[in-house]
């Protein structure tokens, strides 16, 4: 299954239509962000906050519309149905972002190194420039900025910098994507985005078995994954580090699985679990040893 990004409503592939609508969007989810950062506003406010920016985006012609599946005719989704699928999916992940900015320099790290891998993707894709300009401004841009958010932050991100850094990372996925026939381009995104999309998901059903109510989704928790690796007993420093080991591994797999076909890909994995299995008697002897006060 490939996926191809155009603009269907237009007609054309002008990318200053592509940027308005992008640059509009970001505007929109930031004046309701901002307001939450500011006195806070009720989730389902901020929710449709950023249902309105995705919305902007996807009718300026940043879609995912067109499906081909192998050995079968050419599928072109409705109008409709791509609209839907692009909106859940900057939605998606501008909250995946959003819900893992719970330790210092958590959230701006992991978008650094989702920023080198899907960069290194989009050279291997030959993808449009536009997107590897777009990825590379995002990543330098929080290579600065990462010293003054990493433990002991100086400067926090706050709910408008983590919306916005998944707002832009989902949107420039998108666009790197474009004019593909490989399938493994349309799953290297999700691949990348695996350790924040999947707290989140983990996130949404753990609180609605929690509060057997759909309405429990907008209500946070201490749960996510960063929070039980403290509970461990590791430091705010070494979880974020264990994360950033994750999301690293995560991007690796993705660049190795489009360079290298599926299967150097698992034999990577087995090998980075096999590695992880071996030194942990070793992590956990480092650490408590550095829980013991120094004479």
């Amino acid at each position: 299954m490939t996926i191809e990004n155009s603009i269907n409503i237009f007609n054309t592939d002008n990318y200053y239509i592509k940027l308005i609508g992008f640059f509009i969007g970001a505007l929109i989810l930031s004046i309701f962000c901002f307001f939450d950062d500011w006195k806070g506003i009720p989730p389902y406010v901020k929710l449709f906050g950023q249902i309105l920016a995705a919305s902007v985006v996807s009718f300026s012609g940043i879609q995912i519309n067109r499906i081909n599946i192998s050995g079968l005719n050419t599928v072109i989704t409705h109008d409709t149905f791509s609209i839907i699928l692009t909106i859940i999916w900057i939605v998606g992940i501008t909250n995946a972002i959003n819900l893992i900015d719970g330790l210092d320099g958590l959230s701006s790290g992991i978008c650094i190194i989702s920023c080198l891998s899907l960069l290194i993707i989009f050279t291997l894709n030959n993808s449009p420039l536009i997107a590897i300009i777009l990825i590379t401004a995002l990543a330098g841009s929080l290579v600065g900025f990462l010293p003054f958010n990493f433990n002991p932050a100086k400067t926090f991100i706050g709910d408008t910098g983590s919306n916005f850094l998944g707002y832009s990372l989902s949107i420039i996925s998108i666009l790197g994507v474009a004019k593909t026939y490989t399938a493994i381009v349309l799953i290297a995104p999700l691949i990348i985005f695996a350790f924040p999309l999947f707290d989140t998901i983990s996130a949404i059903f753990r609180r609605i078995i929690k509060t057997k109510s759909l309405s429990g989704v907008f209500k946070a928790d201490k749960e996510h994954l960063h929070h039980k690796i403290m509970k461990k007993g590791y430091t705010q420093k070494q979880a974020v580090f264990i994360l950033y080991g994750l999301s690293a591994i995560c991007g690796m797999f993705a660049i190795i699985l489009l360079e290298s076909g599926i299967w150097k890909a698992i034999s990577f994995a087995l090998m980075i679990i096999a590695i992880i299995a071996m030194g942990y008697k070793d992590i956990l002897k480092m650490r408590d040893e550095e829980k013991k006060p120094k004479a």
